[in-house]
């Protein structure tokens, strides 16, 4: 099973302030066990990505974002999390 240990945050839900990081990265983990280790690099550089800039970084990261994962999934989507 794969899912981060801080839970579901349920009471920040529909507040616009949830950090998906920790669950987005373990699904990663999970590509990567089951050996679709280019899937989960590929989140993995995706997410170092979104994290470095502060409009796509969330509140409690300093940034500016209400949520890192749409700014993630587009990064992954493009293929930039691909790319070196």
């Amino acid at each position: 099973m794969f899912e981060p240990v801080h839970g579901s945050a349920p009471d920040i839900a529909a507040q616009g302030i949830a950090n998906p990081i920790a669950q987005i990265w373990s699904a990663a983990m999970m590509l990567d066990h089951l050996g679709e280790k280019a899937a989960g690099d590929a989140i993995v550089k995706a997410i170092e990505m979104a994290t470095a800039q502060p409009e796509t970084r969330t509140q409690d990261l300093g940034g500016t974002a209400d949520t890192a994962g749409a700014a993630i999934a587009r990064l992954v989507e493009s293929g930039a999390g691909d790319q070196e």
